[in-house]
């Protein structure tokens, strides 16, 4: 027994998705071999005069292959062809009209012509070529002690064959082809979140740079002037407030290095400050103007930059896909703090967003750009602060954003 197992060959039309066209060549092998195995001997005895113990073993080499076909159709045409030729030698021995076809009979011909088509299925275009090149020298060869004289007749096998043979690859070539198309299809629209999902992580990247270097800027200040505010300090305590700004500038100085990896050439830095809270209102207004009418209701709370900014760019992405996908729809944006309703945890801003179905259905989106990916970027703004969100559509057409952010760093997760 070898080390590696031949590998199990698979049906014929075995990748179709519909189950009735994976079992159409099962079919279709199985009324070929009832209906042809009765037929051949009834037409190789009665017709051409054969005996009937030659017709039957002719008739069972000829026809039964065709089951194996559906699964090895290049072993069942070497039983196939061997049986045809040595068909057509059997019936020089007999006295046969003129009228009836030699060397293959009718019979045969179907036969051969259904697995020459399986063949095209399954196997490669140089196979192909060889088979019907022994197809051609077969016919060709028995053409020479044809007991009737040679015609165009005598050629048929030759050319239905070669027929089925080039139809069946080229329905072979297409199904892969499509496949192939297929698989490149779903890799790209992989590639294509994977990017999608990366460039939201280097723009959240790129903006909680300026969240963190302001407080790393404000260590800086306070540490270098430290000495000069508070006169009573030791030279110990001065030696560590120095060697604490050493410290924030040098971080400060790896995070502008980390930024220009993260940046590329459409990513330009900003030269504002990053939007908060106190920003959203805006931000409602301006949508507000679009057409859409905007319900807010704001929230006063202090909360983290961060987590602020993180309720900015949900709203502002939220607000975004309605323009895009609901223009002209209500929609309400609220903002509150609370603490959890089991009381576990400390207090997190929830960011609302909801938006009643369209007056009338967009044709399609009114935009193609947008200021983020969508709810890729709305997770990754919620996973960045421990938080969560729910986002989806409601029964009536419209839909909602819900998140929860945490205020307290205990509570990130």
């Amino acid at each position: 027994m070898t080390s590696v197992e031949e590998e199990r060959p698979r049906a014929l039309l075995a990748g179709a998705s519909r189950r009735w066209v994976r079992l159409l060549p099962w079919a279709v092998a199985f009324v070929l071999c009832v209906a042809l195995l009765p037929t051949t001997i009834v037409v190789l005895t009665a017709d051409y005069g054969l005996n009937g113990g030659v017709a039957s073993a002719l008739a069972v080499g000829q026809a039964a292959p065709l089951l194996l076909a559906v699964v090895r159709p290049l072993r069942a045409w070497y039983v196939v062809f061997a049986a045809d030729v040595a068909g057509a030698l059997a019936l020089l021995a007999v006295d046969f009209q003129e009228r009836l076809l030699w060397p293959f009979p009718p019979t045969g011909l179907v036969g051969y012509v259904a697995l020459c088509l399986a063949l095209g299925l399954r196997e490669r275009t140089r196979t192909l070529l060889l088979v019907w090149l022994a197809t051609a020298g077969a016919n060709v060869g028995l053409g020479f002690v044809a007991p009737h004289g040679a015609g165009a007749r005598e050629l048929l096998l030759t050319i239905l064959g070669g027929i089925a043979l080039l139809l069946g690859g080229v329905l072979r070539e297409r199904y892969e082809v499509r496949r192939r198309l297929a698989e490149q299809e779903t890799i790209s629209e992989a590639e294509r979140g994977r990017r999608t999902l990366l460039e939201e992580r280097a723009r959240i990247a790129r903006e909680l740079h300026d969240v963190v270097a302001h407080h790393m800027s404000v260590i800086t200040v306070q540490a270098d002037t430290a000495e000069y505010r508070l006169a009573s300090l030791s030279p110990e305590v001065r030696e560590e407030f120095t060697s604490i700004a050493a410290t924030a500038r040098e971080s400060l100085g790896e995070m502008r290095r980390l930024l220009g990896v993260l940046r590329n050439e459409e990513a330009h830095g900003e030269l504002v400050p990053q939007p908060g809270l106190a920003q959203i209102g805006q931000l409602v207004d301006a949508t507000a103007r679009t057409g859409g009418p905007v319900e807010f209701t704001p929230c006063d709370a202090e909360v983290p930059e961060t987590v602020g900014l993180s309720a900015y760019r949900i709203v502002q992405e939220a607000l975004a896909n309605v323009v895009r996908h609901a223009p002209g729809a209500a929609t309400r944006v609220s903002l509150s703090v609370a603490r959890p309703a089991d009381g576990r945890g400390g207090e997190r801003l929830t960011v609302l967003v909801v938006n009643d179905p369209p007056p009338e259905p967009p044709a399609g989106p009114l935009e193609v750009g947008g200021t983020g990916h969508g709810l890729v970027g709305m997770r990754e703004r919620v996973r960045l602060v421990g938080g969560t969100l729910d986002a989806g559509p409601l029964p009536d057409g419209g839909f909602r954003i819900a998140a929860q952010l945490p205020l307290t760093e205990e509570d990130f997760t």
